[in-house]
C-alpha cells in the first residue's frame, strides 16, 4: 500500500509539473499589475509604417501661397490618398481572384512527382542482407466530371460576392467624396464666419467711437462707453474662437483628403449666389432613384443572393460525384540482374455515393439556409434605410432652401433696424443699448444667413449621397464655383 501511494504521489507530482505554466514566463510577457501599462521589448515596439502605402500627394501649385483648391480638385486627391478606397479596392480584387480559384475546380488536376529510396533488407537473423537504389519520376492526374451542379453553385456564390465587393468599392467611393465635401463646406463656413465676425468687430468699434464723441461732447454718460467697450470685447471673443475653429476644421478638411492635418491646403470662398432651384424631382422619383442604384443597397442584396448559391453549394456535398483518375510512373533500381526499370500505369472511374455523413450536410444546409434568411432581410432593411435616407434628405434640402431665403430677409431687416438705430444715437435721439441690441441682432443674423448658405451644400451633397449620385464627377455640380466673399 506504501508503494503503491508513493507510486500515485509521483505521478500527480510528475502530471503537475506538466501542466504547470512557467511563472516567469508569463511575468515578463505582460504587465507587472493590471494598473500598471506594459512596457514593449525591443521587438515589440511600434512597428513603422507599412511599406509601400501610396501618399496623397497634393500638388505643388496648389500649395503656392494664395492658391485655393476647389471639391473637385480635393475631392481627386483625396481619391487617391485616402485608405478606405484602398480597402475596399482590395477586397475586391480579392473576391476577384476568388471567383477564379473557384472557377479552377472545372479543370483537370495533374501532379509530377519525383522519388529517390536508398533501402537495406536483411534476412536470416542478418546473415544475408543487400542494399537497393530506387528513383524515378511518376505523373498523377484526377478529373472531377460530374457532381451535380456543386461547383457551379460556388463559381455563382463567388461572382456574386464579387458584385457585392465590386459594390461596396463604389459606396466606399461615395463615402470619401461625402466626407470631403461635408469638411469642405464646414471650412468654408468657418471662414465666412469669419468674415462675419470682422464686420460685427468693425460695428462695434464704430459705435464704441460714437459713444466716446458723445461722451467727450457732454451728451452721454460714461455708461455708454463701458456698454460699448463690452460689446467690442465680446466681438474680439467671438472673432477670435471662429479664427481658432477655422484652424481645427482645416486640419479636418486635410485629413478628409488623405493627407496630414499640417499639410496647408486653402479653398475659396463661400459662395453668395446659390442654385436654390437645382432639384426639381419629386421625392418619389428620388427613391425610385436610390433604389436602383444606392451601391451599399446593391451589395447586401448580392450578399443576400451569394448566400442562396452557398445553400446550392452545401446540398450538392452530399450528392454523389463521378471522378477519374490516372497514375503512371517509372521505376529505376540498382540491384544487378534486374531489369533497369519497370513502367506501371492505373487509370480509374470513382463513384462517389455519400451514404451517411452524421448529418453534417443537413446541418450546414440548415445553416446556410439560415444565414441567406438573415442577410435576406439585412437587405430588406437597408432598402428601409435608403428610402428614409432620401426621405430625410429630400426635405432637409427642402428645409434648407427656405433657410436661406428666410435668413436673408432676416439679415436685411436686421441691417434696417441697425442702421436706423446708428443714426438716430449719433442724432441724440437713441440710446446705446437701443444700438447695441441691433447690432447683436445683426451679428445674430449675419451668422445665421453664413450657416443656413454652408447647410444648403451640405444638404445638397448629402442628398447626392443619398440617391446614389455623388459620384466623383458629381462634386463639379455641388461645388459650385466659389466667389470673394462679400460682407453682408
Amino acid at each position: 500500500m506504501r508503494r503503491r501511494a508513493a507510486v500515485t504521489a509521483l505521478v500527480i507530482s510528475v502530471c503537475s509539473g506538466c501542466t504547470a505554466i512557467p511563472e516567469k514566463t508569463v511575468r515578463d510577457a505582460v504587465s507587472p499589475a493590471p494598473a500598471q501599462p506594459w512596457t514593449p521589448p525591443a521587438k515589440a515596439a511600434m512597428p513603422p509604417a507599412p511599406v509601400g502605402k501610396p501618399a496623397a500627394a497634393v500638388p505643388e501649385e496648389y500649395l503656392k501661397p494664395g492658391a485655393t483648391l476647389s471639391l473637385v480638385q480635393l475631392v481627386d486627391i483625396g481619391l487617391h490618398g485616402n485608405p478606405s478606397t484602398r480597402e475596399a479596392w482590395s477586397y475586391a480584387r480579392a473576391a476577384a481572384a476568388n471567383v477564379g480559384a473557384k472557377r479552377s475546380l472545372y479543370f483537370p488536376v495533374f501532379e509530377v512527382d519525383g522519388t529517390l529510396q536508398r533501402q537495406k533488407t536483411s534476412a536470416v537473423g542478418g546473415q544475408f542482407s543487400y542494399l537497393q537504389t530506387t528513383y524515378g519520376p511518376s505523373v498523377a492526374a484526377s478529373w472531377l466530371l460530374f457532381d451535380f451542379g456543386g461547383r457551379e453553385a460556388e463559381v455563382q456564390e463567388a461572382t456574386r460576392a464579387l458584385y457585392a465587393a465590386d459594390w461596396t468599392h463604389n459606396a466606399a467611393i461615395q463615402d470619401v467624396v461625402l466626407q470631403i465635401a461635408q469638411a469642405y463646406y464646414s471650412y468654408l463656413n468657418a471662414k465666412a464666419l469669419v468674415v462675419a465676425r470682422q464686420a460685427n468687430l468693425d460695428e462695434a468699434k464704430r459705435s464704441l467711437d460714437s459713444a466716446e464723441e458723445r461722451h467727450r461732447a457732454g451728451v452721454a454718460t460714461i455708461a455708454d462707453v463701458l456698454q460699448a467697450k463690452t460689446s467690442v470685447s465680446q466681438a474680439e471673443l467671438d472673432l477670435q474662437d471662429t479664427q481658432g475653429q477655422v484652424q481645427i476644421i482645416r486640419g479636418a478638411l486635410a485629413t478628409a483628403v488623405g493627407v496630414s492635418a499640417n499639410v496647408a491646403v486653402d479653398v475659396g470662398e463661400l459662395p453668395m449666389d446659390l442654385p436654390l432651384d437645382m432639384v426639381k424631382q419629386s421625392v418619389d422619383d428620388l427613391i425610385a432613384k436610390a433604389v436602383a442604384e444606392r451601391p451599399d443597397l446593391a451589395a447586401s442584396r448580392f450578399e443576400a443572393l451569394a448566400a442562396q448559391s452557398k445553400i446550392r453549394s452545401v446540398q450538392a456535398e452530399g450528392l454523389p460525384k463521378l471522378s477519374a483518375a490516372g497514375t503512371g510512373n517509372r521505376t529505376f533500381s540498382s540491384v544487378p540482374g534486374n531489369d533497369p526499370f519497370s513502367t506501371n500505369y492505373s487509370g480509374l472511374f470513382l463513384l462517389r455515393i455519400p451514404v451517411f455523413t452524421g448529418f453534417d450536410v443537413a446541418y450546414r444546409t440548415q445553416k446556410a439556409k439560415e444565414e441567406a434568411e438573415a442577410l435576406k432581410a439585412n437587405a430588406e432593411r437597408a432598402e428601409d434605410r435608403v428610402i428614409l435616407d432620401v426621405w430625410s434628405s429630400y426635405y432637409a434640402m427642402k428645409t434648407s432652401t427656405q433657410r436661406v431665403q428666410t435668413t436673408r430677409d432676416l439679415l436685411a431687416s436686421a441691417r434696417q433696424s441697425a442702421e436706423v438705430a446708428d443714426g438716430r444715437y449719433k442724432a441724440g435721439v437713441g440710446s446705446i443699448l437701443d444700438l447695441l441690441t441691433t447690432q447683436a441682432s445683426l451679428a445674430q443674423a449675419r451668422a445665421e444667413e453664413v450657416q443656413a448658405r454652408s447647410l444648403w451644400f451640405l444638404a445638397m451633397a448629402q442628398l447626392a449621397h443619398s440617391t446614389g449620385a455623388l459620384v466623383p464627377r458629381a462634386a463639379e455640380i455641388i461645388g459650385a464655383q466659389t466667389t470673394k466673399q462679400e460682407i453682408p
